[in-house]
């Protein structure tokens, strides 16, 4: 398996890196390319994201994954969150850009041109970034399908309301406490004004509705983070989608921070196989 990782991707949009990993068999057989997006408060080397690239490979599946440009991550330190102004001024706008940055640097990369199938290329996203990957897929015509992991139907739902709504606005920013980490977390106003000033792109259910790909929702019934009526939502919206309800599954499909098995979590191993079972 070759493996090139921290590549500080270009964006064409703003002047931070996108610090991306690549996993793939080097045999020049043009390989169907499989792009996963991190979620919320997530980042592209968490848990078993690392451990899980090598079952893509071995499926002749060409893996990437990244970190969102804003995710509070640097080319120099990658994990955890030393870029705190970073995450504040982080948004779906950005999210969606990356993405699109990150298609058009492997399009364009010499070095994957015998490796990579420019015409099958399917996004995976983990509960924010499944909304994510959902609004990217219905927009872009180049994927070709598109999986959730418990991925969340819903933005706007997501933010405070009343007198917390007019606090973040006065204030100009509110924090999130990172538990594991121990850091308050900034949401700058921005957050919220970008989402209402591009509401009609960002709202889930209208990307799900219009979709005409292939699109599979897998959740897990014991994900209290994103419950399971969600992944209901998105499957009603697009009755032509694929449900998959994995038993006793949690949010993290079993993974944690740091993981340090040799060997998947079962939830995470059968969330995979049912994965490329899809793709291929």
């Amino acid at each position: 398996m070759k493996k090139i990782i921290n590549i500080p991707v270009k964006s064409n949009h703003h002047n931070k890196p996108i610090v991306t990993d690549v996993f793939y068999s080097e045999n020049k057989t043009k390989k169907p390319i499989v792009v996963f997006c991190h979620g919320y408060k997530g980042y592209k080397d968490w848990g078993a994201w690392n451990l899980m690239s090598k079952s893509f490979v071995k499926n002749e599946l060409f893996f990437v994954k990244f970190n969102f440009s804003h995710n509070g991550g640097t080319l120099e330190n990658p994990i955890d969150f030393p870029d705190l102004e970073a995450f504040g001024a982080n948004n779906y706008t950005i999210e969606l850009n990356d993405i699109d940055d990150v298609i058009e640097w492997l399009k364009n990369n010499p070095d994957f041109k015998d490796e990579i199938d420019v015409d099958d290329i399917t996004l995976i996203g983990h509960s924010r970034g499944g909304g994510i990957v959902t609004i990217k897929a219905s927009e872009n015509d180049e994927i070709k399908r598109v999986i959730s992991w418990n991925g969340v139907s819903d933005f706007e739902s997501r933010y405070p309301q009343g007198e917390d709504l007019d606090m973040w606005k006065s204030e100009g920013v509110s924090y999130v406490l990172n538990s594991r980490t121990n850091q308050k977390m900034p949401h700058f106003y921005q957050f919220y004004e970008n989402f209402k000033a591009n509401e009609e792109r960002l709202t889930i259910h209208k990307s799900v509705k219009k979709l005409m790909k292939p699109q599979l929702i897998i959740q897990g019934t014991a994900d209290v983070v994103v419950k399971p009526f969600e992944a209901q939502n998105l499957h009603s919206w697009n009755p032509n989608s694929e449900l998959i309800l994995i038993q006793e599954m949690n949010h993290t499909l079993g993974a944690k921070h740091p993981w340090d098995e040799n060997e998947l979590p079962k939830h995470l191993e059968k969330a995979i196989a049912i994965t490329i079972d899809f793709i291929k």
